[in-house]
C-alpha cells in the first residue's frame, strides 16, 4: 500500500512537472513570435498589443493563434491585401487613431467571417473599394472619418452587418450631392439614391445635349430659308431694274424680207 501511494504521488508530481514544462514551452514559444514593439500575452487566446509603438505598417510577422489584435494609435496608412489571412483565430482588430487612407479591396480576405469587432475609428478614411466589406461579420466602427458620401460607400454599407448602426455614424465630410456634406450618412441615404444619380445627371445631360442640336438644326434652317428668300428677293429686284429692250425698226424689215 505504502509502495502504491508513493508511486501516486511521484506520478502526480511528475503530470504537474509536465504540464507546468509544457506552459512553459508555449509560453516562450509565443514571446517568441511576438512582432517587435508589441506584447504578447495568453488571455483566452494570444492577445498581441501594438498600440502606441510607431508603426508605421503592420506588422507581417503577427503569430497565426492571434485572437486580439490591437494596432492602434500608430502611424499605419494602409492596409494592404490579404494582410492578415493567416490570423484564422481573429475575433477583435483595432486599427483606429491611425493615419489610414487605403484600404485594398481584398484587405481583410481570411479574417472576414472570423472578426467580431472591426475599429477603424479616428483614421483619414475617405472611401473604400466596394468589395473592401465583403462578407464581413464584425460590428465595425468606422466613425470620425472625413467620408466622401457617393454610390460606392452606399453599397459598402448595405454590405455590412450592423450597417443601420453604422451609417448612423458616418458623417458626410464632402458628398455628391452638396446638400448632404455635413449631414449623417444615413439621412443622406434616406434622401436618395445616391447609385441613381450618375445615371440621372447622364440622361439630363443627353437631354440638354440633344435639345441644343435640335436648336442648332432649326436655326439654321430659318436662317437658310431667309437667305434664300433675300438673295432670290435680290435677284428679282436686279431684273426689274434692268431696262427693257425694244425692237428696233431695220430688224422689222429684215424679217419681213427673209419671210
Amino acid at each position: 500500500m505504502h509502495l502504491v501511494d508513493l508511486w501516486l504521488t511521484r506520478s502526480l508530481s511528475m503530470c504537474l512537472l509536465l504540464q507546468s514544462f509544457v506552459l512553459m514551452i508555449l509560453c516562450f514559444h509565443s514571446a517568441s513570435m511576438c512582432p517587435k514593439g508589441c506584447l504578447c500575452s495568453q488571455s483566452g487566446g494570444l492577445n498581441v498589443s501594438c498600440s502606441n509603438a510607431n508603426l508605421k505598417e503592420i506588422p507581417r510577422d503577427l503569430p497565426p493563434e492571434t485572437v486580439l489584435l490591437y494596432l492602434d494609435s500608430n502611424q499605419i496608412t494602409s492596409i494592404p491585401n490579404e494582410i492578415f489571412k493567416d490570423l484564422h483565430q481573429l475575433r477583435v482588430l483595432n486599427l483606429s487613431k491611425n493615419g489610414i487612407e487605403f484600404i485594398d479591396e481584398h484587405a481583410f480576405k481570411g479574417v472576414a467571417e472570423t472578426l467580431q469587432t472591426l475599429d477603424l475609428s479616428d483614421n483619414r478614411i475617405k472611401s473604400v473599394h466596394k468589395n473592401a466589406f465583403n462578407n464581413l461579420k464584425a460590428r465595425a466602427r468606422i466613425a470620425n472619418n472625413p467620408w466622401h458620401c457617393d454610390c460606392t460607400l452606399q453599397q459598402v454599407l448595405r454590405s455590412m452587418a450592423s450597417n443601420h448602426e453604422t451609417a448612423n455614424n458616418v458623417i458626410c465630410k464632402t458628398s455628391v450631392l452638396d446638400e448632404h456634406t455635413g449631414r449623417p450618412f444615413l439621412n443622406a441615404a434616406n434622401d436618395a439614391d445616391l447609385c441613381n444619380l450618375p445615371k440621372k445627371t447622364t440622361d439630363y445631360a443627353m437631354l440638354v445635349t440633344m435639345f441644343g442640336w435640335f436648336t442648332m438644326v432649326i436655326s439654321y434652317v430659318v436662317y437658310y430659308v431667309r437667305q434664300n428668300q433675300e438673295d432670290a428677293r435680290r435677284h428679282l429686284e436686279y431684273l426689274k431694274s434692268l431696262p427693257s429692250r425694244q425692237k428696233k425698226p431695220d430688224e422689222a424689215d429684215d424679217i419681213s424680207t427673209v419671210v
